[in-house]
């Protein structure tokens, strides 16, 4: 049976689901323009004003805003309420440039808890559940989004963060987590860890909520395998509030996206112009309910396509598809986009586990690709000339997959160092050069 947290919200009809939008978007544009000087601006120069903005239909007309934008108003710029009345900041884990710093009010806390207790409710989860948060505390979103989700719902909390795998699977064990809540590259080496010790008979999950990076279907039904539970997606930026900007229902086919809170575009990341339904494209978010820092028309950078289709879970809000990859930071490689999902794809299909490491280098003016990809214990254990023939095999693959050849690696079991937090997945040496 599908659980909701606010079924007349969740299964509202397209008609009152774009009446809130539009009740809600023309009045934030009003107060972003004469709240934030630095919207003004960038309004002022593209020649609108919110008079303009009569309806969702006018949204285009609107300046976009970038990350850049974020960093250069840093750190108080696009704040449209006055500090006093903000609770609380979090902020991006980027490592290059100003830190993204966003602001919340109680009431913008308020409405992401809730955001975060649809999702868990989509997970099948109730006030019977524990609810198991190993997603990272402090300034990173995960943990405060998840933790406050299940408040809401009325689950029991177990605020673990990450790290300390020992303690994780102790408690998980010992008090019955239901419900996991990490980033899949954390999961993965959770249902790796448990195996190994031999308590999967002991742990009592039955659903896993998955983000804050990019993984495959593979890895989904590796870890869903592994840990004999269903893994949902769920989806959102720092700054745009954190994880519950949209999230996955028991179809698991894509991703509904809040749109009582955020109105959801697919532009062409070239041109900046708004894609018919349907269209691949990047995703544009606008805020339209929150106080302290409601940006409008943000560019995500994640390249993904929208489904309007009825869901068969109910809910009538849209969905948007995986990200697929982003549009800034796709590998080029020899010319050719590549997303590391599509070399994870092929790794996981052929039944290595998901932990490996895309280099990317350039040699005389030629980029190279290496994939480093662990042996299980198996493998391990064959002969050179096996383990030879395994790598030739992986790089017709991927070769097949890309269209690019791929320098394959194969190494011992547990030589890639494992993440607790976000993996790192790729390290692209070229810009040193």
């Amino acid at each position: 049976m599908e659980h909701y947290y606010q079924p007349e919200i969740e299964c509202a009809s397209r008609d009152q689901i774009r009446a809130w939008q539009n009740e809600r978007l023309v009045p934030t544009v009003k107060r972003v323009y004469e709240s934030v000087p630095y919207y003004r601006q960038l309004m002022d120069e593209k020649g609108v004003t919110p008079d303009d903005i009569k309806s969702v239909d006018d949204l285009h007309k609107l300046p976009f805003l970038t990350k850049d934008d974020l960093r250069k108003a840093y750190p108080f710029g696009l704040l449209a309420v006055p500090l006093k009345d903000c609770v609380r900041i979090q902020s991006t884990s980027g490592t290059t440039g100003r830190r993204v710093v966003a602001f919340y009010t109680q009431h913008d806390i308020d409405l992401w808890d809730e955001c975060c207790a649809r999702a868990i409710m989509a997970a099948g989860g109730t006030n019977e559940d524990v609810v198991h948060v190993c997603y990272g505390y402090g300034l990173f979103t995960g943990g405060p989004g998840l933790n406050g989700g299940s408040h809401k719902v009325g689950s029991l909390t177990l605020p673990m963060s990450s790290g300390n795998t020992d303690r994780q699977i102790q408690f998980m064990c010992d008090l019955g987590s239901t419900i996991l809540c990490c980033t899949p590259s954390y999961a993965a080496y959770l249902a790796e860890s448990i195996i190994e010790r031999g308590l999967r008979d002991q742990i009592k999950l039955k659903a896993g909520i998955f983000g804050a990076e990019a993984w495959s279907e593979e890895m989904r039904q590796d870890i869903q395998d592994k840990l004999g539970i269903k893994a949902y997606d769920i989806y959102g930026l720092t700054e745009i509030s954190g994880p519950g900007v949209s999230f996955e229902c028991s179809d698991q086919h894509g991703m509904h996206i809040n749109e009582d809170h955020f109105i959801p575009e697919i532009i062409d990341p070239n041109t900046g112009e708004v894609l018919p339904e349907g269209s691949v494209g990047e995703l544009v978010f606008t805020c339209i309910t929150k106080d302290a820092f409601p940006l409008l028309r943000y560019r995500t950078r994640d390249i993904c396509v929208l489904n309007y289709e009825k869901c068969p879970c109910g809910r009538t809000h849209v969905r948007m598809s995986k990200p697929m990859g982003r549009s800034d930071d796709m590998l080029i490689i020899k010319g050719v986009n590549v997303f590391p999902s599509q070399i994870e794809a092929v790794l996981l299909n052929k039944g290595y586990p998901a932990n490996y490491q895309i280099i990317v280098t350039r040699e005389n003016n030629t980029d190279r690709l290496e994939v480093q990809v662990e042996m299980t214990s198996e493998m391990f254990s064959d002969n050179l000339s096996k383990v030879s023939a395994r790598e030739r095999e992986l790089v017709e693959a991927l070769k097949a997959m890309l269209g690019i050849y791929a320098v394959v690696k194969l190494v011992a079991p547990k030589s890639i160092t494992r993440s607790e937090g976000k993996a790192v997945r790729v390290i692209d040496k070229r810009k040193l050069y």
